[in-house]
């Protein structure tokens, strides 16, 4: 009985989330190729005079709020400046990318909007589609071992089984991530000290390789440099004296894959794939048995028909 009713509550669960679970999972995936993406190497190094020498000429006044390094890319993003807000500059000519080209920023850009608020502010309606991903997990949990059958049920529930500790991690941690969830205490350094874009660079590069940064700015009050240490996304407050990492943000880290280098994408990626393959077995196991099902009654109607 209780099986019997796991699977209802599964399948209803399933069919009303299953275009928002598409998108989220969808984006999911190609997000999951980002932090791969991010440590490709550029065609030539990126140093310190180079990063002062794009801030100084398009800068010239410091009110630059950030910076964004794009490897796969091969481009450098000043905030704050120019007339859009922002200036993107070619790091293999030093010149201002023209606006309307391909870019995988844009890209990952709309994929992160859709991943988080499906680009029409309905966070609400992610986080409830991320909460339901949980309750599919748990109610295929009580309907118990799977049977090895070389069918699409028993691929479906083997492929869930293998997986699970990935399958309940991901939304987990999404859901941590929106709640504010970091399992850290708050940074003990000074909150609000100010320095501009130039030092923090400056600062960075004395530790760090600039081509491994991320991104540079102010978040909570404090400059944030996010740069990749030893493959691992690591964030660091930056002050006027100098470095301080705090503690990593591991519901973040797990989600986004950036607490490894190689294996925390492919995991993202594996646990995507799977995701997209239990949703469409699963909407393909319900389309089959509702078919099987009206053709019964039908033939059954018939047979019951009387003869003329």
């Amino acid at each position: 009985m209780l099986k019997a009713y796991a699977l209802r509550f599964h399948r209803w669960i399933t069919l009303l989330f299953a275009v928002p679970l598409l998108l989220v999972i969808g984006t999911g995936l190609i997000l999951s190729f980002e932090p791969l993406a991010q440590q490709a190497r550029l065609e030539k190094p990126l140093t310190k005079a180079d990063v002062l020498g794009y801030l100084q000429k398009h800068d010239p006044q410091g009110k630059a709020t950030g910076l964004s390094l794009r490897t796969y890319d091969h481009s450098l993003t000043i905030a704050g400046v120019g007339e859009d807000g922002e200036v993107e500059i070619d790091l293999g000519t030093g010149a201002v990318m023209e606006e309307g080209g391909f870019a995988w920023s844009d890209v990952l850009r709309t994929s992160r909007g859709l991943h988080q608020t499906l680009l029409v502010d309905m966070e609400w309606l992610v986080i409830a589609s991320t909460f339901a991903m949980l309750v599919l997990a748990v109610l295929g949990l009580l309907m118990g071992l799977p049977r090895l059958r070389n069918t699409v049920g028993g691929w479906h529930n083997l492929a869930a089984w293998i997986t699970l500790p990935l399958v309940i991690l991901s939304p987990l941690t999404g859901l941590a991530i929106a709640y504010g969830i970091t399992f850290t205490p708050p940074l003990a350094g000074a909150r609000g000290e100010r320095i501009s874009i130039a030092k923090a660079v400056e600062v960075v590069a004395d530790k760090h390789d600039l081509a491994a940064m991320t991104s540079l700015r102010t978040r909570g009050g404090r400059m944030v440099a996010r740069v990749f240490v030893d493959g691992a996304l690591t964030n660091f407050a930056v002050t006027a004296s100098g470095l301080e990492q705090p503690p990593r943000n591991w519901p973040r880290a797990i989600h986004e894959g950036n607490w490894s280098g190689f294996v925390a994408p492919v995991l993202n990626i594996i646990v995507s794939v799977v995701f997209i393959g239990l949703l469409f077995t699963g909407l393909f196991i319900w389309i089959r048995r509702t078919v099987r099902t009206k053709r019964r009654k039908m033939e059954q109607a018939m047979a019951f028909q009387p003869a003329e």
